[in-house]
């Protein structure tokens, strides 16, 4: 079932980003000749007015089709309403509407979980998510323990104002080193609202450095702390949240770009898996996850590369600022390029998450 709502709700995104390119297509007379979720011939369609509405089996992005946007479709060079006769800011307008819906919905999902849930603090501890048969901590520890000490050393998943060492830095801190007989250390932890203290030995699991030579048997997960706010603050922070993750986002893309830090992409079956894993821990995870998405569609889209929003939007820059009109051959031959080299990176992303998920 979760698997099934984590398609929907990549769909929704994919939604609301068309949306945004069809009603101001409209709003600016054009006429929208299709409305497509998904790709591939229409498994379920409809016609409104002038626009045939569909689904397509792939559901993994979707297009809306404006008649006279594609230099090599015919059409009559006399309609008002095609693409290329309407003045230049409502052809930005209307492509420029596709990534500001995703941050629009952004805010309303944002704001959604300020209101209901408070916003977070930059603080969160680990919490217990399954504990391994036949190590150290099975019959010790249990899912749902939030871990807060090791050997008196208090121990975060992040803390913003206070570094500490994670879990497994600080059991590394009460061994002797690699190789050397395993000691007993002190765990603390949160049971049903109780400070318990339990004492574990780890067990040596042959690897040394960062990756914990010495392990207890643990999955974790996070819990995040959260204060409450007025809705007019938490409208604020809901505003100002596309701007803030869109410069987190961008500075991620640098510092890849720059080889600071290894890249990793992740195309639909790996996104889709993720919004899977976050519906089961909570509807407010998954809605969090959701308006991440959201600001990274919009952001990836307004990316000046060819066959992108971003793309078509440089053009109509220049056609703003010059005053004249690119080579439409041109243009239309360079979003090709874009979109057959999308489209090859799309089939290797998908088939590494495929590859992934099934190994």
């Amino acid at each position: 079932m979760s698997i099934l709502l984590a398609i929907l709700a990549l769909g929704v995104l994919v939604i609301v980003h068309e949306a945004g390119h069809y009603f101001v297509a409209r709003w600016c007379k054009m006429r929208v000749e299709r409305f497509s979720v998904g790709f591939g011939p229409a498994i379920l369609s409809w016609q409104s007015g002038e626009t045939r509405f569909q689904i397509g089996p792939i559901p993994f992005g979707g297009f809306v089709q404006i008649v006279g946007m594609n230099p090599h479709e015919e059409f009559d060079p006399a309609d008002p309403s095609v693409y290329p006769n309407r003045p230049t800011w409502q052809r930005f307008l209307t492509i420029f509407a596709g990534p500001a819906m995703n941050y629009v919905a952004a805010i309303v999902m944002v704001f959604v979980v300020f209101v209901v849930a408070g916003i977070e603090t930059g603080t969160a501890w680990y919490l217990v998510d399954a504990v391994d048969q036949g190590k150290p901590a099975e019959g010790r520890l249990l899912p749902g323990d939030r871990l807060l000490e090791v050997s008196g050393q208090s121990i975060f998943a992040s803390r913003a104002d206070l570094p500490r060492p994670g879990l497994k830095e600080a059991i590394q801190t009460t061994q002797a080193g690699a190789g050397a007989p395993a000691r007993p250390f002190r765990l603390t932890v949160l049971r049903n609202g109780e400070r318990k203290e339990l004492e574990l030995t780890p067990a040596w699991n042959g690897k040394a450095g960062a990756e914990g030579a010495f392990a207890i048997g643990i999955a974790l997960r996070t819990d995040r702390e959260r204060r409450e706010v007025s809705v007019l603050d938490a409208a604020g922070h809901a505003m100002a949240y596309p701007w803030v993750m869109s410069k987190v986002l961008l500075d991620g893309l640098y510092r890849v770009v720059t080889r600071e830090v290894p890249g990793e992409v992740t195309g639909p079956v790996g996104i889709t898996t993720a919004i899977k894993e976050h519906i089961e821990v909570g509807w407010i995870r998954a809605l969090e996850l959701l308006a991440l998405l959201s600001v990274y569609l919009g952001l990836f889209n307004l990316l000046p590369l060819p066959a992108l929003d971003g793309g078509r939007l440089a053009f109509l820059g220049y056609e703003l600022t010059t005053r004249r009109r690119p080579n439409p051959r041109i243009e239309a031959a360079v979003h090709m390029v874009g979109f057959a080299a999308l489209l090859i990176l799309m089939v290797l992303v998908t088939f590494k998450d495929l590859k992934n998920l099934l190994s």
